[in-house]
């Protein structure tokens, strides 16, 4: 239990557990929600008992969307006072792995949300879509670019023109999510997938995320340079040392995270 009140946060070993906790309204995300979302990740990953980030939602959806009550009457300034993207800027910025768990709804905000996160693993039900054409509106919190970015400009106009909804099935054959279970297995499977990232030496998870990141982004060339300066660096932890040692002696490693 937590003491926010969008969302519940549990440490289970070395995995931390994010729900979004407004079932009644399907989570969908207000303002409050997306920083509460933002400290409890913040904090997590400054923790260094904490390996592995889970994010799923509590209920029968991921989360509808954005809380519409919450937008009806925004205009351009008070949008721009709110800065309400900064939010979301520093969720992007999370070291460490973030799973996301997602189930029934998946449409709007809850959308970029789910795509913040590094792996998706969903359940046979779930159903994904950018709606917000049908509001006269567009994705604002990295929807167009993120999708864009997993399934191509073609793809991409499709969903986010016509807000039709993707199956899981869909959803997986166009790289969106990794895996697809049962409903009822979600979190079992997802916390099992946890569990054994989370005996991976944690610098090498880290710096693995942050050259993906930078190969988004650059060129070739670039991210093949920062990748090699991240392979140098990890010959400085002790870890590395632990791994090759371990595989030179047949035993398990116990890496440390330094």
């Amino acid at each position: 239990m937590s003491d926010f009140e969008f969302i519940e946060t549990t440490l289970m070993g070395s995995t931390a557990l994010i729900e979004l906790n407004r079932p009644r309204q399907l989570n969908s995300l207000n303002t409050k929600m997306i920083r509460e979302i933002l400290l409890a990740m913040e904090d997590f990953d400054r923790n260094d008992a904490v390996r592995v980030i889970v994010l799923t939602g509590k209920g029968r959806a991921f989360s509808a969307g954005a809380d519409i009550d919450e937008m009806t009457d925004a205009n351009p300034i008070s949008l721009e006072l709110l800065n309400q993207f900064t939010d979301w800027d520093r969720i992007a910025q999370v070291k460490k792995p973030i799973i996301g768990a997602v189930k029934g709804f998946v449409f709007g905000g809850g959308f970029e949300l789910a795509l913040c996160c590094d792996l998706l693993i969903s359940s046979t039900d779930t159903e994904f879509s950018f709606p917000e054409v049908g509001l006269g509106v567009m994705p604002g919190a990295g929807g167009t670019q993120r999708l864009t970015k997993l399934v191509g400009r073609t793809k991409a106009l499709q969903w986010l023109w016509s807000g039709e909804r993707i199956s899981a099935e869909v959803a997986l054959a166009h790289g969106i999510i990794n895996r697809i279970v049962a409903p009822e297995l979600l979190m079992e499977e997802t916390m099992k997938f946890a569990e054994r990232l989370s005996k991976q030496p944690p610098l090498s998870v880290r710096l693995i995320k942050d050259s993906v990141n930078k190969a988004v982004d650059s060129s070739l060339y670039e991210g093949m340079q920062y990748e090699r300066k991240n392979f140098y660096l990890l010959f400085a932890t002790q870890d590395q040392k632990e791994g090759m040692n371990a595989f030179i002696e047949k035993r398990k490693p116990d890496y440390r995270g330094y």
